[in-house]
């Protein structure tokens, strides 16, 4: 267990950097780090069945009630994976066995775009989207009819330029079709309101640590008498009713729930909070450095994304020049990529405008004094940057 003096150390040195990269990982929530602490000093496998084995398998239980409330699910929809990538292989992997076409947006992550050109099936069907970054609807419908049994994989939000998905405009088109949908949620779950209970959507991935859980922790929702094959990706000693076999991740688990539960309580406080400090944000970088522009739809989009390009300044020059503020050039999962933002290029952009993006992402711990130093860092980088391009 580290020192107190250890832990205050790493906390010195975080507070020295202004994170604003919530898309790639969001900073623990102290609720998590409470709950995962107590089950990370107790003994018990979830599996066994002695009273240390309960107790770990009650609290892993007690945290699948509480990711289930966040997102509208029943708890024995929910089941338990090492991530949003994970989920997103699983649900996919099952949900093609029978099917004859798989569907997917351009905009996609790789964890969805790879795992469809990896399955076993010959039609795979890749739909647009506008400058926007909003999904074309009528290629949609395109795509899915008369396939005779289709899957169609879209992400909520998108986690390089923070736009949102129609999900209820999807879901009309999937259904008359009879097509089956998943739905890769992991940057919209604990940021804005998710009620499955309310929408028509087959499989949901969801990951822990983009909202304040840990990492190495997420979730597959699969709905009740939802007709996909029983196909996991990992077979063993049948836990998670068989879907995902292997020892639970008891202190993960644990950590997401109580995650869950707080992003629950402060859903609506926070999401006005963020937007408006990422208002404040754009705002401020706009009225201080000329030659920017926002990538996505103003309006129709996450409350703590902003995707700006800075023309004529490469990516990571800016970032270089700005140590003390911790965003992103682009998907920070796709990092070291030769090739450009495959999101942006698919929004009609150049790539010379791909390299310029920086995303900035807010979130829970955002706070007014950062953003303010986030401006004038952020100006006064440019500024550098130019003088020593010019």
């Amino acid at each position: 267990m580290p020192r107190e003096d250890d832990v205050q150390g790493l906390s010195r040195e975080a507070s020295e950097v202004i994170y604003l990269d919530y898309n790639a990982t969001a900073p623990l929530r102290p609720e998590a780090w409470a709950a995962m602490s107590e089950a990370l000093l107790r003994v018990g496998n979830a599996s066994s069945a002695h009273t240390l084995g309960r107790w770990a398998s009650e609290r892993a239980e007690s945290a699948r009630n509480e990711v289930g409330h966040l997102i509208g699910a029943a708890p024995n929809e929910i089941i338990f994976t090492s991530g949003a990538t994970e989920a997103n292989n699983l649900a996919l992997h099952a949900a093609a066995v029978r099917a004859q076409r798989v569907v997917v947006s351009a905009v996609e992550h790789p964890a969805v775009l790879e795992a469809a050109r990896a399955l076993p099936v010959a039609d795979l069907r890749i739909i647009g989207v506008d400058e926007d970054g909003l999904l074309l609807l009528d290629e949609l419908e395109d795509a899915v009819a008369g396939s005779g049994g289709s899957v169609v994989s879209v992400m909520a939000a998108n986690n390089e330029t923070g736009v949102l998905t129609d999900l209820a405009a999807i879901t009309k088109i999937t259904r008359r079709a009879g097509a089956l949908l998943h739905v890769d949620a992991t940057q919209l779950v604990g940021k804005l309101p998710m009620n499955l209970s309310l929408l028509d959507i087959d499989l949901l991935s969801l990951s822990a640590h983009k909202f304040g859980g840990p990492q190495g922790v997420g979730a597959l929702f699969l709905r009740r008498g939802c007709p996909v094959a029983f196909e996991p990706l990992l077979r063993g000693g049948g836990q998670e009713r068989g879907w995902r076999s292997g020892t639970l991740n008891v202190a993960g688990v644990v950590g997401m729930g109580a995650a869950a539960r707080a992003a629950a309580d402060q859903l609506e406080v926070e999401r006005r909070r963020v937007m408006t400090l990422r208002d404040h944000l754009e705002a401020g970088i706009l009225a201080t450095v000329n030659g920017v522009e926002r990538n996505g739809h103003p309006d129709f989009r996450l409350p703590g994304v902003s995707s700006l390009a800075f023309r004529g300044i490469p990516a990571d020059a800016l970032l270089s020049a700005m140590p003390g503020v911790a965003a992103s050039d682009g998907s920070a999962c796709a990092s070291g990529a030769l090739t450009p933002s495959h999101v942006l290029l698919a929004m009609h952009r150049s790539r010379e405008h791909a390299e310029s993006t920086v995303r900035f992402s807010l979130g829970h711990a955002t706070t007014a004094a950062e953003i303010e130093e986030a401006i004038m860092q952020v100006g006064d980088a440019v500024r550098r940057v130019r003088t020593a391009m010019s």
